[in-house]
């Protein structure tokens, strides 16, 4: 299988920690220049027409997008470590997690980042410039939910590491990496406690 992938892009990174935390071997990865345009190109549009990464290419040239369904894929192949729940009540739990994750602090930094920062000016046309500081002011509001929630349980959908902490994780570090944007600066110390373990896995390395 090949998995394809750009840089520094948070949601491509989730698949790559999913990996790693499964210890799954053979995915050769293959990496898309977004800002130069590649995912536009017919090649890549025959894998996803939508021209996002990441893409999992499966051994029978079927492709599978979108970063949760390649994961559940990739769940249903190898269970263990088990990330995505076991009965289908932790299913549910687990996803609504990692979907309040996704919706309500990815979204408003990928927004604020895509919108605000001029590098990535081509990715985003038209680049609305007081729409990505709107969403950038919104960055530590939103992160103080989790912040509220952290103080309370371990992990972000309860008692143990899930694909919502690999979510949570990843949203922060694209917000450290292009907005500066630290958890502790802000006054969320259990969030930043939280990142800080998160960190010193060795998924986080890749």
């Amino acid at each position: 299988m090949q998995l394809y992938i750009a840089t520094r892009a948070p949601n491509p990174r989730r698949v790559q920690m999913f990996i790693a935390e499964k210890g799954i071997a053979g995915i050769t990865e293959v990496p898309v220049d977004i800002m130069a345009g590649a995912q536009r190109q017919p090649g890549f549009l025959a894998k996803n027409p939508l021209a996002r990464v990441p893409v999992l290419e499966l051994d029978d040239g079927r492709t599978l997008a979108e970063t949760r369904a390649i994961c559940s894929y990739l769940e249903s192949l190898h269970p263990e470590p088990n990330l995505m729940g076991v009965s289908g009540e932790e299913r549910a739990f687990i996803e609504m997690a990692d979907r309040q994750v996704e919706w309500g602090l990815l979204l408003t930094i990928a927004n604020a980042i895509r919108h605000g920062h001029p590098g990535l000016a081509p990715l985003e046309q038209p680049q609305i410039a007081e729409f990505g500081k709107s969403q950038a002011q919104k960055i530590p509001t939103a992160a103080a939910v989790f912040d509220t929630l952290l103080q309370r349980q371990p992990w972000i959908a309860g008692e143990r590491f899930t694909i919502a902490d690999i979510t949570a994780y990843c949203a922060l570090e694209f917000a450290r990496g292009l907005l500066k944007f630290v958890p502790a600066d802000a006054g969320l110390q259990a969030l930043q406690a939280w990142r800080d373990k998160v960190h010193s896995r060795p998924s986080a390395k890749v």
